[in-house]
């Protein structure tokens, strides 16, 4: 049997220094460019009409999320889920999953999941720099794999979530498009270097602050 990818993740996210990754600095101007939802509204659109309005919706829920201060968890990753998938009674998988071609293999253990619910709540630790915890859930939901479908998209969800629970706004989500792998240290923490790039982007070009809660 092949390698346990999750497992592979679970030990390489403890060796990423994720606190070296840099801070967005703090956000001055309105948002005048909104990246995830120019990236569902043109390229996904392109391709898949009925794909774009489902991701557009859910990205509008998690957006009330983040605005009502919603915790990070398996159940409200769900209810984006079922839009994004455009299914009813979602449940995480309950079995081992496989990507990239059956390359990658998800293990699933009595403890998965409530190790996946203890790593997301690790996303709100101020401890760790914004863009290394928006990075890191991303990372974790690509990984956990929880739904037999669909993950990559709500990985990203995951990570705006993250940013825009802390008024931050990507200015562009194209480049983090890239195919990522559980046993790559240095290209988890360069992902959130590059989640930083984007930000300070956003900033210098008035397209990162969106309006706090109240």
């Amino acid at each position: 049997m092949s390698a346990d990818c999750l497992a592979v993740w679970c030990r390489v996210r403890q060796q990423v220094d994720w606190r070296a990754a840099p801070e967005v600095p703090a956000p001055v101007r309105p948002a005048v460019v909104d990246g995830p939802a120019a990236w569902y509204g043109g390229p996904v659109r392109a391709r898949d009409p009925e794909r774009a309005d489902r991701l557009l919706a859910a990205l509008a829920l998690s957006r009330a999320d983040a605005a009502r201060g919603e915790p990070l968890t398996p159940a409200l990753l769900g209810r984006w889920q079922e839009l994004v998938l455009g299914v009813r009674g979602l449940r995480l998988r309950g079995s081992d999953a496989f990507a990239k071609g059956g390359r990658e293999r998800y293990g699933l253990t009595p403890g998965t999941w409530q190790d996946f619910a203890g790593c997301l709540r690790e996303s709100a630790d101020p401890a760790v720099p914004l863009p290394a915890r928006a990075a890191r859930a991303y990372l974790d939901v690509a990984f956990f794999h929880p739904y037999p479908d669909g993950n990559a998209r709500l990985a990203l969800l995951a990570l705006t979530y993250v940013l825009e629970s802390e008024g931050v706004r990507l200015p562009e989500v194209g480049p983090l498009q890239t195919t990522r792998y559980p046993d790559d240290p240095a290209g988890a923490l360069d992902l959130a270097v590059l989640v930083a790039v984007l930000g300070r982007a956003g900033g210098a070009s008035g397209a990162l602050t969106v309006p706090g809660p109240g």
